[in-house]
């Protein structure tokens, strides 16, 4: 399965069907139980209000996909189709039986349906990434693999689960976009990224005007602080887009140090890794 992740939903399941000879069978709505391992926690009502008028008049065209269980059948894929039909009063779905997903393949089918379908939030799709990691032990390369995705960019959405509950909801009600709170991530202070995140959401500054606010906010000046060379902070700035994290550098006279934050240890094996390639 793994090799063939990368040529999407489609290509996964119909390669399987034909190697299989599997059938689409009609399964009773009341023996189905959603999936567990749904990366997706908010369904748009307006969204499923359109599909639903969709399958009332044409029925439900793709079938869903579901495994076995000792008491009827789990959801795999498409949940939508599912809870459309539940509304419309149906009594059974079209459905393809696979009875060779375990847990992580269930996870993996369920989020490559809904990141090409560009439905998970941006927080939604970190902890995705971070159940893969954690229940089943995959590195970012294989999750990257996966998704069709490096792993840099795997490791800067599972950066966004480091903000707090407040920030993380603001992410997952639209209010900030994942390019906002990357920049609220290079501010140590709560307090400060909380500041900066309600200035987002009541003025609606951009993503660079937030990164500017940014760098001026996370180390206020003070009468006696030496203005810092405007070489030296192109140079800082240089970095930090490249790396995604907060750059200093500390000049001296003959000598001086670079500082690069880091903010987990997912984060530092990123930052290794860019680093040492």
């Amino acid at each position: 399965m793994e090799k063939r992740l990368g040529k999407g939903l489609d290509a996964l399941i119909s390669e399987d069907i034909s190697s299989t000879k599997e059938k689409v069978e009609k399964i009773r709505l009341t023996d189905i139980i959603p999936n567990p391992f749904q990366p997706r926690k908010q369904f748009d009502e307006d969204k499923l209000g359109e599909l639903v008028s969709s399958i009332k008049e044409k029925g439900v065209i793709q079938p869903i996909l579901v495994r076995p269980t000792t008491e009827g059948y789990e959801l795999v894929a498409g949940e939508r189709r599912w809870r459309a039909a539940q509304k419309l009063n149906f009594e059974d779905v079209p459905a393809i039986v696979r009875s060779d997903i375990d847990d992580a393949s269930s996870l993996e089918i369920s989020l490559i349906e809904n990141i090409q379908r560009e439905e998970l939030n941006s927080i939604e799709e970190a902890g995705a990434y971070q159940e893969l990691i954690d229940k089943f032990e995959y590195t970012l390369d294989k999750v990257g693999q996966m998704v069709g995705k490096d792993k840099t960019t795997i490791s800067n959405s599972l950066r966004l689960l480091s903000l707090s509950t407040d920030l993380q909801q603001h992410i997952i009600d639209g209010q900030i976009s994942a390019g906002h709170a990357k920049a609220l991530l290079s501010v140590a202070s709560e307090n400060k990224r909380r500041k900066i995140a309600r200035t987002i959401i009541n003025k609606g500054i951009s993503v660079r005007e937030t990164e500017v606010l940014v760098q001026r906010l996370a180390e206020p000046k003070t009468k006696t602080s030496k203005i810092k060379d405007p070489e030296i902070a192109a140079v800082e700035e240089k970095l930090q887009h490249k790396l995604g994290t907060k750059v200093n550098i500390h000049q001296g006279r003959k000598r001086g140090k670079i500082e690069i934050q880091y903010f987990s240890n997912e984060d530092l094996q990123r930052l290794l890794g860019m680093i040492l390639g």
